[in-house]
């Protein structure tokens, strides 16, 4: 059996489970949600085997009953009527650590009625970060260091821009993050893909022209790490609007994309408020869109696009596990005037504002629009950080430096 990684969420998970009935771990597929669950289950339920799945859609509550706990329930939404079981279950016996829920799409599918309210304690799994690739969880997340004014500092083994570009290309999924050669790698995202839109479209949705879907997918990539209007998005897919929008709204449910919401603040007036839409993986950029490093690196745009998806996925995957309970937005300007790639506020409004860039040696100017927010926010301004691909961490105004996108993870 190959040696367990540890996440980011399991001290989060050995916690709760001490003191919560049931925990709801969500990611997408392939995130690693079923391996981490079932280190905590003494009985595990895969719903997506039809032979363990028919007792439960027949009457969920005498399946469940009488089970060696904590309970996994895998895969919940091919047998959606398990968490009503489960919510009589603990409101019959609201003891700590008696279920855990795993699933690939999101938990609200169901509607006004769902069970899940006051019972189930969601926590998001994301891809896996390259503090959890290496086994670097000693260190708090980055964020909390940050917000607690710790000096940044580079990995000992900082990448350059071609090293960043092979890392980010390579994904968060465990499966290809942890030692795949190139063309398996290549070939289990391909596969990831192709399922995506095949496949798991239907649990959430009864089928879709999977052409389309593709078209509209790509259209996502291409503009990943974006403020990009909905009809930039169904132009490209050669789709209307109301069919752009379901396609959104099914890929959220399945957590292969994200809606970053833009910030406001009486501070700064003609903010944009249209969201940043990602791929939340890296990875599947450059598989939906047959990219590697060289010609990644030949594309200007794409190069900042994927820095950026990058980094936001590292940070995605620490906000549920981080201290100062973070939120994480965009900030820009009608006309370009005023952007910042990544802005997190914490607990009491304190502002951690992030640019990413793809230069080796920002000066001063890449922090012009971070200085702005510094100058607006006053003492709620907490730190900006210009993250680059460099190897050095140093000061370019007061409260902001320049630091490597390695430093996320050292």
């Amino acid at each position: 059996m190959a040696t367990y990684q540890r996440r980011l969420v399991d001290d989060l998970i050995e916690r709760l489970l001490t003191e919560l009935p049931a925990l709801f771990i969500v990611g997408p597929r392939a995130a690693g949600k079923t391996t981490t669950a079932t280190r905590y289950a003494r009985t595990v339920v895969r719903l997506d085997r039809e032979a363990e799945a028919v007792a439960f859609r027949s009457d969920p509550d005498a399946a469940l009953r009488g089970l060696p706990e904590p309970v996994l329930l895998d895969e919940w939404q091919v047998v959606p009527g398990v968490l009503g079981a489960v919510k009589r279950a603990v409101d019959g016996q609201p003891t700590p650590g008696r279920f855990l829920i795993t699933g690939s799409v999101r938990g609200d599918l169901e509607g006004e009625l769902w069970p899940g309210t006051g019972r189930l304690t969601r926590i998001p799994l994301c891809g896996m970060t390259v503090r959890e690739q290496i086994g670097g969880l000693g260190e708090a997340p980055f964020l909390d260091r940050v917000e607690r004014g710790e000096a940044l500092r580079p990995a000992s083994d900082t990448p350059d821009l071609r090293g960043y570009m092979d890392l980010l290309l390579r994904s968060g999924f465990p499966q290809p993050a942890l030692g795949m050669a190139e063309a398996a790698r290549q070939r289990w995202l391909e596969s990831y893909v192709e399922h995506l839109l095949t496949r798991d479209i239907e649990q959430v949705d009864g089928g879709r022209d999977p052409a389309r879907l593709r078209r509209y997918v790509d259209a996502y990539a291409v503009n990943t790490a974006g403020v990009v209007d909905d009809k930039t998005l169904y132009d490209a897919a050669g789709v209307n609007r109301k069919t752009a929008l379901a396609y959104e709204r099914l890929l959220m449910n399945l957590l292969v994309v994200e809606s970053l919401p833009a910030w406001t603040s009486n501070r700064l007036k003609r903010l944009v408020l249209s969201p940043k839409r990602y791929l939340v993986d890296p990875g599947l950029v450059g598989v939906v869109l047959r990219l590697d490093t060289n010609a990644v690196l030949r594309h200007g745009d794409l190069l900042g696009r994927l820095l950026d998806t990058f980094v936001a996925s590292q940070l995605r995957a620490e906000l549920a596990v981080s201290a100062t309970r973070p939120r994480l937005y965009h900030v820009r300007q009608q006309q370009g005037r005023f952007e910042i790639d990544l802005l997190a506020e914490a607990g009491g409004g304190r502002l951690i504002a992030i640019e990413v860039k793809a230069d080796s040696a920002p000066a001063s100017s890449s922090a012009r629009h971070l200085a702005g927010l510094r100058d607006r926010a006053g003492d709620m301004f907490v730190a900006g950080i210009v993250l680059h691909t460099g190897p050095r961490v140093y000061h370019l105004a007061d409260r902001i430096v320049a630091a490597p996108i390695s430093s996320l993870w050292a």
